[in-house]
């Protein structure tokens, strides 16, 4: 049994059964870009192809195999930055690579750089060989290595987008840091409520029933809702699983996205958030491409596959038909004042009056950013507070449901 391999940019890999000139059974694995070229690639072997077809995993290891093998951005950001370091010491871009390679953890990823590292020694441009893994390297970060090559300056380019990664990783880690203290509570919070439920309240009951006193409101309440999921609750449970499921299967369709996203945008306090994010990825995109050179047409083009929301895809859309037919980029975006503010369509305009359209996208950008910041710090404060008291009120309810009913059943005695 043998294993060989032929990189292409689009590479398969197929499971062969072969006849040598011995008559012996070989199986094995070859790595082609279809079908006909696996068997142009055994046939270099003198071997005589008996059986020839894709490997093609389930449904849930290609699932397992992706979660596992993605890179995040924390992980490019890092392999950037090394390789810019690398490439400032005049460290060849095969070396460098090679030696990235050997460091990273992450058996996809190294794979992934080593075949680029494979694609550069055979005389491919750095960027195309990153294009060979666009779910690894987007239309941006090609088209700003593309650029740092025609300029000269591939570090340069490199170092710019470790800190732009650097930058979306920091906002998405506040975020999620700004969620972890209310789903701790939440947890802790239902911890508590199955507790008294299905461990307190059984004995209270009992206990209620031997005295035949009339329990108190809250009481009565608690009861009421202790047998009602007595009754129902595994229908419930079902009911909530199956809809769990559905919404979360429904929200990874094309349509359920698109709906998702036009629902985010329309609730208030995230909607106002999300479209500060979107309008900082856009702003900082455009103004990175314009400024190393791209057309505006070229710039909106890229720019609109690295915005993270349908709605603003559209708009970058109509922004990109319309440019190509004479018009202006702050004429067509004063055109949706719901998703695009007065101050963004005036500073792009001034930008376009004055030759420094890629600048005051940069003001924009940091204007954002400062409010981004500012509103993960009053959600932060806000949130904190309410929190408190809604589990302080409902730990109460449940300490006056069981403790109220136990003195009145002690001052009978």
């Amino acid at each position: 049994m043998f294993q060989v391999s032929s990189f292409k940019f689009q590479e398969v890999k197929f499971i062969y059964q072969a006849r040598s000139k011995e008559g012996k059974i070989e199986t094995g694995t070859v790595e082609a870009s279809s079908k006909e070229a696996a068997a142009v690639i055994l046939q270099k072997y003198n071997v005589f192809v008996t059986s020839l077809k894709p490997d093609v995993p389930s449904v849930f290891q290609n699932r397992s195999i992706k979660f596992f093998d993605r890179v995040t951005k924390k992980e490019l950001a890092i392999f950037s930055r090394q390789l810019a370091l690398m490439l400032n010491s005049r460290v060849p871009v095969t070396q460098s690579l090679k030696s990235l390679s050997a460091q990273t953890k992450k058996p996809g990823f190294q794979e992934k750089i080593s075949k680029i590292a494979q694609l550069v020694e055979e005389g491919n441009s750095l960027s195309d060989s990153f294009a060979a893994f666009p779910d690894v390297f987007g239309d941006f970060y090609i088209n700003m290595v593309k650029t740092g090559e025609a300029s000269g300056k591939i570090s340069d380019s490199l170092y710019y987008l470790s800190d732009h990664l650097e930058r979306e990783y920091d906002i998405a880690s506040q975020i999620k840091g700004a969620m972890i203290y209310p789903a701790f509570v939440i947890v802790v919070l239902l911890a508590v409520v199955l507790v008294v439920m299905f461990f307190v309240m059984p004995r209270l009951v009992s206990l209620l029933k031997e005295t035949a006193n009339e329990p108190p409101l809250f009481t009565t309440i608690m009861i009421n809702f202790y047998s009602f999921l007595t009754a129902y609750g595994w229908i419930i449970a079902l009911g909530f699983i199956a809809m769990v499921v559905f919404i979360i299967y429904y929200f990874t369709t094309k349509e359920g996205k698109k709906r998702y996203d036009r629902l985010s945008l329309k609730i208030p306090f995230i909607s106002e958030f999300l479209k500060k994010i979107y309008l900082v990825n856009f702003s900082e995109n455009l103004s990175t491409l314009i400024g190393a050179g791209l057309s505006i047409n070229n710039a909106l083009k890229i720019t609109k596959n690295t915005v993270g929301s349908f709605v603003y895809r559209e708009i970058i859309s109509d922004v990109e038909k319309r440019v190509s037919e004479g018009e202006k980029i702050s004429s067509v975006l004063v055109r949706h004042p719901e998703h695009v503010p007065l101050f963004v369509v005036q500073m792009i305009q001034v930008g376009e009056e004055t030759g420094n359209l890629d600048k005051n996208l940069m003001e924009v950008v940091n204007f954002y950013q400062k409010e981004i910041n500012r509103s993960i710090a009053t959600f932060t404060a806000m949130l904190e507070p309410i929190l408190i008291i809604f589990l302080g009120g409902v730990v109460a309810i449940l300490a006056i449901s069981v403790l109220e009913p136990l003195y009145g059943t002690l001052g009978t005695i």
